[in-house]
């Protein structure tokens, strides 16, 4: 294998692909990256055995094909460390890689291509293609609700639902609860189900930078998402997806609305003075005035006063501050709802003039 490349053209695949291999390995090979170059396409692979990631990039050069794996943090450390404008050469030649640049000379180990392992995809069950940054946003709003190590392992995921002229995402770690919906009119075939894997959709998110459309399939046990820059492949969670809208709290009477920057800085403040390990904080509501207080083990105390617009009965209930500012971040609009039936029971926020996300906080006993 041979080629020349412009630094910058070089690391942007790189950069892309380098994320998800681990450092830390049981199989030496899944620290390297495979390049692979074949009618002039040149394209890169990393993968941790559940994600995979494939850069490409058009050489429009004279080069010779072939593939080979190299360490991606040492080839990545000495891409970044190059000049900007730099052009690289690089050649195989007997069982190393030489990269050249100017008077730079480097000369990395492989290992044998055929040995890098792939993540199976198969044929897949539905596609539909979506612009990138609704689908970022569509991730974003919900990630933050996925659970973290939870023995019910299903829940260390994203529920995506496909069909019926949407696609939805939905995020829960059974404290609370994320749901947003992109309105799709094509996809008018049955709702298909799928559990991305917690470490996918951050990666995901994290590729999703640009303009343009991304295509999606959803196949029995992977999901991928192509653009012309590059090729995402995950395995799904192999599990089923609790009712999640059975959690969504109906009949809910109390309404509040507030203003959302206003309501997030008096949390945060407040959140200062909460019990570190529970990050309780009690709202009184009144007419026309929500009222929030927190205290800790140390018999301090923090008192927030906000006006809202609220005139149903009096009401004082008890949640997680974090949860609370967690879905003050991801909203957007200018103002925010509760919808609030009784102290025993969860919350539901939204933004008003915005059906489309939904998010549901259980209450807390303080």
């Amino acid at each position: 294998m041979k080629f020349s490349v412009l630094r910058e053209d070089f690391l942007k695949p790189l950069q892309l692909v380098v994320g998800v291999v681990e450092r830390r390995q049981t199989l030496p090979i899944l620290a390297n990256v495979l390049i692979s170059l074949k009618e002039g396409r040149l394209s890169l692979t990393g993968t941790d055995l559940e994600v995979e990631i494939i850069g490409q990039l058009a050489l429009d050069n004279l080069s010779e094909e072939g593939e080979m794996t190299v360490p991606a943090k040492k080839l990545m450390d000495i891409c970044r460390s190059l000049p900007e404008g730099s052009e690289l050469s690089l050649l195989e030649d007997a069982g190393r890689l030489q990269i050249t640049s100017g008077r730079s000379r480097f000369t990395l180990s492989t290992l044998p291509a055929n040995e890098f392992p792939s993540v199976d995809g198969g044929p897949g069950n539905c596609e539909f293609s979506i612009e990138q940054p609704v689908f970022k946003q569509l991730l974003d709003s919900t990630a933050f609700a996925m659970a973290q190590q939870d023995v019910r392992y299903y829940l260390n995921g994203m529920l995506l639902e496909v069909g019926e002229g949407r696609v939805r995402a939905v995020s829960t770690d059974g404290h609370r609860l994320a749901m947003k919906d992109v309105s799709l009119p094509m996809l008018q075939s049955e709702a298909v189900q799928a559990i991305v894997p917690r470490k996918a959709v951050i990666e995901l998110s994290r590729l999703l930078a640009g303009e343009g459309e991304v295509t999606v399939v959803l196949g029995n046990n992977h999901v991928r998402v192509t653009t012309p820059d590059y090729c995402f492949t995950s395995k799904l969670v192999d599990g089923a997806y609790p009712d999640y809208e059975r959690v969504l709290p109906k009949g809910g009477d109390k309404q509040l609305i507030g203003n959302r920057e206003d309501l997030r800085h008096a949390f945060s403040r407040t959140s200062i003075l909460s019990n570190e390990k529970y990050r309780g904080v009690r709202l009184t509501l009144g007419d026309g005035l929500l009222t929030m207080t927190a205290n800790n083990p140390e018999q301090e105390e923090a008192q927030e006063e906000v006006v809202v617009n609220y005139n149903a009965e009096d009401l004082e209930v008890g949640f997680n501050v974090s949860y609370i500012i967690d879905v003050l971040n991801v909203l957007r609009g200018q103002d925010v709802q509760f919808t609030l039936s009784d102290a025993n029971s969860s919350a539901l926020m939204q933004d008003p003039k915005d059906e489309s996300a939904v998010y549901v906080v259980m209450p807390m006993r303080l």
